[in-house]
């Protein structure tokens, strides 16, 4: 079953991969490069400052351990423990994968920048939901990052697939801590 998960996933691997073209080729590495979003995370917390006022403190501390977990599950963890190679580094694809930045650490399974980009948008969708209309795209955001990875080369799908399932876990797992210890936080003042 595994042999042929892995065959699904280096099929579906070939197909995004092998359909690049010159625009995306361009686009990719920027959006796949994490300080091209610096602008859009300085938004993202000044909204929070806006939106969570009281509450800023467990939001930043919520921040930090989100990015924490979901970065070390998927590179600290996963990578090490399950040691498949990213796609660029497998002898059955490596001469085939369309490669434009670079390869990377030697394993990929999970991706951390799925990880983390689809922990940032669940958090920040999970806090601001309710009170600003389009958080939502930051769903969209966190999977096109994800799916530069693979443009790229250097991920294959499930790798992706498993940095976002990671990432959603931490994001609701922080959440879920946040909102416990902002019930917990009058009564060590009271």
């Amino acid at each position: 079953m595994i042999d042929r998960l892995e065959q699904w996933d280096k099929s579906l691997f070939k197909l995004l991969n092998g359909a690049h073209n010159d625009l995306f080729d361009f686009l990719m590495p920027w959006i796949s490069d994490k300080w091209i979003w610096i602008p859009l995370y300085a938004l993202l917390i000044y909204l929070l400052i806006k939106h969570e006022k009281g509450n800023l403190v467990f939001t930043l501390i919520g921040i930090g351990l989100l990015i924490l977990i979901s970065d070390q599950v998927a590179s600290g963890i996963l990578k090490p423990w399950v040691g498949r190679l990213r796609p660029c580094y497998d002898p059955e694809l490596a001469d085939s994968v369309h490669l434009l930045k670079g390869c990377g650490g030697q394993y990929g399974f999970a991706s951390s920048h799925a990880s983390n980009s689809f922990a940032v948008a669940i958090f920040c969708w999970l806090l601001l939901k309710d009170r600003l209309k389009y958080i939502w795209l930051l769903i969209p955001w966190a999977a096109l990052v994800a799916y530069s990875r693979v443009y790229l080369g250097v991920h294959f799908p499930g790798d992706i697939i498993m940095g976002g399932l990671i990432g959603i876990a931490a994001a609701y797992l922080v959440f879920y801590l946040k909102l416990r210890l902002e019930k917990i936080k009058p009564l060590n003042n009271g």
